[in-house]
């Protein structure tokens, strides 16, 4: 390519010679930047198809953070946006999920059982919700509810693995509080799904 010396051609008439290079220049740069589209755009795409969109964040708020789902047909997509195919169906009104990853509306989230898929964000709600884990890590086992926070506390029920309770509170000594299928009792947040370790949630 002939380069020519167009640097003073903003102090005097422009040549011909100079004003035909600044426009084929121009041109050049212009396809440069169309190809250079062309090509990104199918990598943006498969990034949001395999769920694994660069951390662009929209809402501002903490990434993780725990929300719950506001209804009990909620459908998990492959990567944010209506065009991606459905990965499953939530049909639990209330549950817990962890939200890890932000795309405009969409949030990407994951379930107990570490399944993650896209929903969009008017199908999510702030309000806080727990499941209950077995209190043995080798055969289902229900966990203890009692009164107050502590183990010396009266036992008000023993909840089953996998009932989901909206959460109340927690507290410094690593108690929570939940309610649950019309029982209200306070559970050792380690066998609750939905709450982070150190959390506190007056």
């Amino acid at each position: 390519m002939r380069i020519f010396d167009c640097q003073k051609v903003w102090a005097r008439p422009f040549s011909i010679r100079c004003r035909r290079a600044i426009v084929k220049n121009m041109i050049r740069f212009l396809l440069c930047i169309f190809s250079f589209a062309i090509l990104v755009s199918p990598v943006v795409s498969v990034w949001a198809a395999e769920g694994d969109v660069p951390g662009f964040r929209s809402s501002g708020l903490p990434v993780p953070r725990y929300v719950s789902l506001r209804s009990d047909h909620i459908y998990a997509r492959t990567g944010p946006g209506m065009r991606y195919p459905i990965k499953w169906v939530f049909q639990k009104d209330g549950l817990p999920v962890e939200v890890i990853q932000e795309f405009d509306t969409w949030r990407k989230v994951r379930d107990k059982d570490g399944e993650t898929g896209w929903i969009h964000q008017s199908l999510l709600s702030g309000a806080r919700s727990v499941i209950v884990l077995s209190s043995d890590s080798k055969v289902p086992e229900p966990v203890d509810m009692r009164r107050g926070a502590g183990g010396d506390s009266r036992l008000v029920a023993r909840a089953e693995p996998g009932v989901v309770g909206v959460l109340r509170k927690c507290d410094k000594s690593g108690w929570c509080q939940i309610d649950a299928q019309g029982f209200r009792g306070w559970i050792d947040r380690h066998f609750l799904w939905g709450i982070y370790p150190g959390e506190n949630l007056d």
